[in-house]
């Protein structure tokens, strides 16, 4: 009998949760009214929308920023460990500095770094 205690419990608790998110929704909720300003811009209008899409070329050089970001990601740690580690850490390093410039020459073989 207990365990069916319990469980009535724990459904009263979680309608109890459900009833509060649903009301809270409705207190908080965003009114269908309309907008008193417009998007800011630097003090300009924005001339396109804020969801526009981008040339394809700004992807490859997006990939190409978060290589060197993931790449800063891994050498601040490994500067930490570098002097107790030997060399087997700095032939790490060196391959994966390796890998990421076979990125940056297939990139840069593909015009990922024109601007024209």
């Amino acid at each position: 009998m207990r365990e069916f205690l319990d469980l009535g419990a724990m459904l009263l608790f979680a309608a109890g949760a459900v009833a509060a998110l649903r009301l809270l929704h409705r207190l908080t909720a965003v009114r269908g009214e309309p907008l008193l300003a417009a998007p800011f811009l630097s003090g300009n209008t924005p001339d396109e929308h804020a969801l526009s899409r981008f040339h394809a070329r700004w992807y490859a050089l997006t990939l190409l920023f978060l290589a060197f970001d993931v790449e800063m990601l891994f050498m601040y740690p490994w500067a930490v460990v570098v002097a107790e580690v030997g060399t087997a850490a700095v032939v790490e390093m060196f391959v994966f500095l390796g890998l990421l410039m076979c990125g940056v020459v297939y990139a840069w073989r593909e015009g990922a770094l024109r601007w024209a």
